[in-house]
């Protein structure tokens, strides 16, 4: 990433608006990531993702590293032409994968060492061997591999995975410039779970290593939804503010608005899309579940006055017939609304930051859900 701009704060709170140059576009600034894990957001293609108003979305290194492998990938020269999306993409190091999918998973100095969870077959995932599949991958946005670690977990747990984040994020860095990905940013990630003493010293640490823009890892794991605010409220000011902060994982509308009030930039949820595929979509009203039987006949749209190709085109009783029939067709159009959902409300967040009115915004926007 060459450049990084904030261009309007707010004034109430610490909600900033920016641009982020990337080698595959400009990124407005908050931002919603869509997760695409496997080189596509289930059941969307990539037109109707911009359709929706993503810009950018996520890709997952673990999961592509092993299937369809770079050997296949760097036949297209990365990612993007591969999966047909002309925008930026942002690869997540695959170490949280290596931690909860793989079977035999061990971690050591070196990286993490696992068996493969679809044919059992042996790697290393080292922080270099990270960067060079997502340097494969051509990523706009490749992260460093850090220590994931489960929550709860004891203080001198924490501090380890900390350290050792912290020794991978100096290798990363370190094979990052030798191998000259210029115009691919690099992006190191805070651990340091619950403990405040200990955020700051991964934030402090990772600041003086230098990156292209910080991510504050570990959050949205299990612990409480209060816990997860103050955490990010503590740690985010930490962060250089001429950088992008992004919040990994996380989350619900609320926890979108909550944490660009404190500083977040960034952010990526499998939520819009699980959730879709499960019924549930997002309104400006709050949530709704189309297999409750008052949909049956409903000819209105899910959300009326909503601009998604969905609303503008079925009814919530069509809705309701294809998911309770469990038609394909219902996890294409609950999707299409709950991405455009996510990206119109990181649209308005940044409207409102600009015109000097997230305060109010934010309560409005909280009688709405209410």
């Amino acid at each position: 990433m060459s450049d990084f701009k904030i261009v309007s704060k707010s004034r109430d709170t610490q909600a900033r608006a920016g641009i982020m140059q990337t080698l595959h576009g400009t990124v407005e600034t908050p931002v919603f990531m869509p997760v695409g894990t496997l080189g596509t957001v289930k059941s969307l293609s990539p037109e109707e993702l911009s359709d929706a108003g993503a810009q950018i979305i996520l890709g997952n290194t673990y999961h592509l590293y092993l299937r369809p492998g770079c050997e296949v990938i760097s036949r297209f020269s990365g990612l993007h032409r591969f999966m047909n999306w002309k925008g930026p993409i942002l690869t997540d190091s695959g170490g949280f994968q290596a931690f909860s999918l793989a079977k035999l998973s061990k971690i050591t100095e070196e990286g993490y060492g696992f068996q493969s969870h679809i044919d059992g077959s042996e790697h290393l995932l080292s922080p270099e061997k990270a960067l060079e599949i997502q340097a494969c991958l051509n990523s706009d946005i490749m992260m460093c591999l850090d220590q994931c670690i489960k929550y709860p977990a004891e203080k001198d747990e924490v501090r380890d995975a900390l350290e050792l984040t912290t020794r991978w994020a100096k290798r990363s860095k370190k094979h990052w410039e030798e191998n000259g990905r210029k115009g691919n940013a690099l992006f190191g990630i805070v651990q340091g779970g619950i403990f405040e003493d200990l955020r700051e010293i991964s934030a402090d640490e990772l600041a003086e290593i230098g990156f292209s823009g910080y991510a504050v890892g570990g959050l949205s794991v299990g612990e409480p939804k209060d816990v997860m605010l103050d955490i990010a409220e503590f740690t985010l000011p930490k962060l250089p503010d001429s950088k992008p902060k992004y919040v990994m994982g996380v989350g619900t509308p609320q926890d979108l608005v909550e944490l660009v009030a404190r500083g977040a930039d960034m952010f990526d949820c499998v939520m819009p899309t699980r959730n879709a595929r499960n019924g549930q979509l997002f309104t400006k009203h709050g949530t709704l579940n189309i297999c409750n039987s008052r949909f049956k006949d409903d000819t209105d749209p899910v959300e009326t006055g909503c601009g998604c190709y969905t609303c503008q085109h079925y009814s919530s009783a069509y809705l309701r017939h294809l998911y309770m029939a469990r038609e394909l067709l219902v996890y294409r159009l609950n999707t299409i609304h709950n991405i455009y959902y996510y990206t119109n409300l990181m649209k308005d967040m940044r409207a409102a930051i600009c015109n000097n009115e997230f305060e109010a915004f934010r309560k409005k926007i909280y009688d709405n859900w209410e």
